[in-house]
């Protein structure tokens, strides 16, 4: 069975899918852009910023399915451009303790809303 995951603390979806989907105790996270949560307004500036943006949308959703941020256990990084690949791993650092989550983070040609970047999650419950 599953179940729809929503929270007022990271951005409503803005297509037709879910924040997260818990299956059994498996979180699917959708992925997250840099928007605040309460304007819905796309954060633009630093990409340091706009990353640890998308990383607090992740939490509040992982809160909002009994989790947390310890519990995600692989991440998909989409960025525009590569070169803001050790600004990942930096802000990682700060979100996320050792053993960091599984990770791929690949370059793409556009994201909606022209998004930086996006990340999704996958989280695993009670492990």
């Amino acid at each position: 069975m599953k179940k729809s995951i929503s929270t007022t603390k990271a951005p409503a979806a803005i297509g037709s899918y879910s924040q997260a989907v818990k299956a059994g105790n498996t979180v699917y996270i959708s992925g997250q852009i840099p928007l605040n949560p309460e304007s819905m307004t796309m954060l633009t500036g630093p990409m340091e910023l706009q990353v640890a943006q998308v990383f607090e949308n992740i939490k509040a959703i992982a809160e909002a399915a009994g989790g947390s941020l310890n519990d995600i256990v692989k991440l998909n990084v989409y960025l525009l451009d590569l070169k803001h690949f050790e600004v990942v791993n930096q802000v990682m650092r700060s979100f996320f303790k050792e053993p960091f989550p599984a990770r791929a983070l690949l370059g793409v040609a556009a994201m909606p809303k022209q998004a930086e970047v996006e990340i999704e999650a996958i989280m695993v419950l009670g492990e």
